[in-house]
């Protein structure tokens, strides 16, 4: 099918720039989503290893006890917060295309503290969990890097149970439009 062979490139680009980043720091962009005390709970790693849009934790409503599925976990740092909202009750499973995030965030969790997480390496757009097993799906800055944003949406409301919640933070167009050279530029795609 020529949209896979197209998701499969776009996978592979991510793949690509994400095996080459190198972090240094606390990211400013995250200063205006997370109180400076939640960025003080979590691990350095943690923090420097986020990549995301804004803060779908602090809108999510997270109950104690609840079942959270974080869509491209990246680092943890949502995880971690959901985890903690939660309680040892309540559960969080993060998904990362990524080997080396899943690794790095399950690091992050234990240091932490945090021991209601896991993470697992899969696609958005076939979460490796079964039909109505979680009460919110979160992403952060995530569904805008998949070519298939119509089946990551399908498969967040596949694993929700009924009454389930989704709360995302991503990065929309304005216009219709891209000229093709910005639409096919890795940078456009992974960042």
């Amino acid at each position: 099918m020529a949209d896979l062979m197209y998701k499969a490139e776009i996978q592979g680009v991510i793949r690509d720039v994400y095996s080459r980043v190198q972090v240094e720091g606390r990211p400013d962009r995250l200063m205006c989503a997370y109180s400076d005390q939640e960025l003080a709970s979590l691990p350095e790693q943690a923090v420097s290893w986020s990549f995301g849009t804004g803060h779908p934790v602090a809108h999510a409503r997270l109950q104690p006890g609840e079942v959270v599925v974080d869509l491209g976990s990246g680092g943890g740092i949502d995880a971690i917060l959901a985890a903690r909202r939660v309680g040892s009750e309540g559960h969080v499973v993060g998904i990362d295309l990524l080997p080396d995030m899943a690794e790095r965030a399950t690091q992050n969790a234990a240091a932490a503290g945090v021991h209601n997480t896991e993470f697992r390496v899969g696609e958005i757009e076939a979460i490796p969990l079964p039909d109505d097993s979680a009460d919110v799906v979160l992403s952060n800055g995530v569904v805008s890097l998949s070519a298939r944003k119509a089946r990551v949406f399908a498969e967040a409301r596949r694993v929700l149970k009924a009454g389930g919640r989704l709360c995302l933070s991503d990065m929309t167009l304005e216009e219709e439009q891209l000229p093709s050279e910005i639409l096919v530029h890795p940078a456009a795609w992974a960042g």
